[in-house]
């Protein structure tokens, strides 16, 4: 099997969609042996800043000596993201290996695998074979019924926090979401919760009682940010420690380091050796894409995958943040799923100009739609007809009206975007 006969036999049952439950990835792991039983690993579930609080803790338990593996979803600009070691993607040979393998045993079942239980098959097998230290493995959609709880136990749960998304599956109030997310606390062990929504904490809560599952969860009261800046990242202090620093410039990112501190200190007292030095340093090396990424100097341009509610609230307050006294230039994509109208509610007030796109996904929203949105609240908004002329557009506004540009919306329209963009500047 070749690389791209590899993502094409991936690819090929993705008209299963998203079908909760355990009972099938249960089945192929067995077939496999397993394997995910003999990893040791981190759960990281929650609504929004799982991608950067795992991004986090790989760096820093990368930098502490461990040979890490690393699990997120979706990826970015290539597919191999999805599962690294020693933070480098998996090889293409490897990844055509290994599914060949899988594709095995997963075409001997009755009720065939989801396209994302047969990738979460193929990154524990590629773990497993790499003989990884520790897995960062973070959560497809919800948790309870999530492929990534085959996991028989792990060595921390970490639920970053909850906010209402895919409500079609995990439920439309933030107690039925959290109840489902709470589902990756297993029996004894530790549970970081770093929401602050307190009906979702006391879900969290009950099920940790009920698992006999220590909690923690981090003191937002004693996290401050020192400094912030487009060009050196974020200066911020946590408890007993001093001025650290991330790279990741989005407001929200010390609320995520506070979670990542929280679990090392977690990790620490269940034998794990980590660094202070590590942790500085791993936090300061840690790089991750589209979350309130600088991708040009000139014009200023950001890109943020804020793609639900939560996510454009936070993007919101980054913009405030690093640009308090001139509204920018917007080009925006969003899914038709998402709370699209309250989005670009939170935005207009900070918006001059919004150029809209269609992202491509079957999901997408209409761009012309998303800009009749944006001229209903007083926004000047112009759609594009590719994501290539949306961004061209959107630059020559920026640099017309000597503004920044910020870049918002879906993940799916992320390599898209930063390719035109680099054509142009």
């Amino acid at each position: 099997m070749t690389y791209e006969e590899a993502l094409s036999y991936i690819h090929s049952i993705s008209w299963k969609g998203s079908v909760p439950g355990l009972s099938r990835i249960s089945e192929l792991m067995q077939k496999l042996g397993n394997v995910q039983n003999k990893l040791k690993i981190v759960h990281v579930a929650g609504t929004n800043g799982k991608g950067s609080t795992c991004a986090m803790l790989e760096s820093i338990l990368r930098t502490a000596g461990y040979r890490t593996g690393l699990y997120i979803s979706p990826f970015i600009e290539r597919f191999n993201e999805r599962m690294c070691v020693g933070g480098e993607p998996i090889p293409d040979d490897t990844l055509a290996e290994i599914t060949d393998y899988v594709k095995g045993y997963a075409d001997e079942m009755a009720d065939a695998p989801t396209e994302f239980e047969l990738i979460t098959a193929i990154a524990f097998e590629y773990f497993y074979r790499s003989n990884c230290d520790v897995v960062v493995l973070e959560t497809g959609m919800g948790g309870r019924l999530d492929c990534t709880n085959v996991i028989d136990t792990a060595e921390v749960s970490v639920i970053t926090g909850i906010a209402l998304d895919h409500v079609a599956f995990l439920g439309n109030t933030f107690e039925k979401i959290a109840a489902e997310k709470a589902g990756i606390i297993k029996t004894g062990v530790p549970v970081i919760w770093g929401g602050t929504h307190a009906g979702a904490g006391a879900v969290i809560a009950a099920k940790a009682r009920e698992m006999d599952a220590p909690l923690h969860t981090p003191d937002y009261r004693r996290l401050s940010t020192e400094s912030c800046s487009l060009e050196e990242g974020i200066r911020f202090s946590y408890k007993n420690r001093d001025v650290l620093t991330v790279q990741l410039r989005g407001s929200y990112q010390p609320h995520n380091a506070a979670i990542v501190l929280e679990t090392v200190d977690c990790l620490r007292s269940c034998g794990w050796c980590i660094p202070e030095e590590a942790v500085r340093v791993g936090l300061a090396g840690t790089r991750w894409k589209a979350r309130f990424e600088l991708l040009s100097k000139d014009p200023i341009a950001v890109y943020d995958g804020g793609h639900n509610m939560e996510g454009v609230t936070a993007a919101a307050e980054s913009i405030r943040l690093y640009f308090p006294s001139q509204k920018v230039v917007l080009l925006t994509g969003v899914m038709e799923d998402k709370a699209y109208r309250d989005m670009a509610s939170t935005l207009a007030p900070l918006t001059a100009a919004a150029i809209t796109v269609t992202p491509d996904n079957p999901r997408s929203l209409p761009a012309p739609r998303y800009a009749e949105v944006f001229r209903a609240l007083g926004v000047f908004a112009e759609a594009a007809d590719t994501i290539p002329e949306g961004v061209a557009k959107a630059v020559a506004l920026a640099k017309e009206q000597g503004r920044p540009l910020i870049m918002l919306g879906s993940l799916y329209m992320y390599g898209d975007v930063k390719a035109a963009l680099l054509q142009i500047v």
